[in-house]
């Protein structure tokens, strides 16, 4: 791994650069470069992040993605990426079947996430979020059952399904976060509502351990977070629609 490590570094510092401008191109999207900042203009970063959470907190729409994001970090890294195998195992399912059931998830993870991309540039982003976190709260519930019915088959069509939708709620809540806070603020912004995906995940990773603890069984945690997918559903589509005359540039 330190080899690998290693190769990696040097990969990075021959070939990434830190902006288009140092291979002589501009920026996507733009005809002409923007007059950057001096260097005595340039804002704390602190001090920036936070001035971003105070604007945020007074938009109802900042607590309807947290909140979403939040189930969203509880029904994925927190629980399955955390408690998908053990729960495999603890009904007979080997534990190298289990982890490729995980590891295919995330192939899966990375076509749902890009076609998810493509309809977020195309179709309302509330409502696609509406059927993401629907569609994965009627997975999470049924994954019990496909486990006490000891099914493979069951098993291999919630991998690819669940896989395909895994990270798909990302590229339209970026969206929506562009939409409302505008492309200079949306950056900030939106890296307050993914601490609270963390924050999310960090609950469900403790909380399927706790239950599991006191019940003997993880069903229950994947219920709940099945329950809470459903509500993430009704934060989204509150969600004002918002029209592309408010981005700012």
């Amino acid at each position: 791994i330190m080899i690998l490590c290693f190769i990696m570094l040097i990969i990075i510092l021959l070939f990434m650069k830190n902006t288009p401008k140092d291979v002589g191109i501009l920026r996507y999207g733009l005809e002409e470069e923007l007059q950057e900042r001096t260097k005595g203009e340039k804002e704390n970063p602190i001090v920036l992040a936070f001035n971003g959470l105070l604007e945020a907190v007074r938009v109802k729409e900042f607590w309807l993605l947290a909140g979403s994001f939040f189930i969203c970090g509880l029904s994925t890294n927190g629980l399955i990426g955390t408690h998908f195998v053990s729960y495999c195992i603890s009904f007979g399912v080997p534990l190298v079947t289990a982890a490729s059931f995980l590891s295919f998830m995330g192939i899966f993870n990375l076509v749902g996430t890009t076609l998810s991309g493509w309809l977020s540039d195309r179709f309302d982003n509330r409502w696609l979020l509406l059927w993401y976190y629907g569609l994965r709260g009627a997975s999470l519930v049924l994954l019990p059952y496909a486990l006490i019915e000891g099914s493979m088959t069951m098993l291999v069509i919630f991998t690819v399904f669940y896989g395909l939708d895994w990270i798909a709620t990302v590229p339209p809540t970026i969206s929506i976060s562009r939409q409302i806070f505008g492309s200079k603020k949306s950056g900030i912004i939106y890296g307050w509502i993914f601490a609270s995906h963390q924050a999310g995940a960090a609950v469900a990773a403790y909380g399927g351990g706790l239950i599991y603890k006191f019940f003997n069984t993880y069903t229950w945690a994947f219920f709940l977070a099945g329950v809470f997918c459903l509500l993430a559903s009704l934060f989204v589509i509150i969600i004002k629609k918002q029209h592309s005359n408010q981005l700012t540039i």
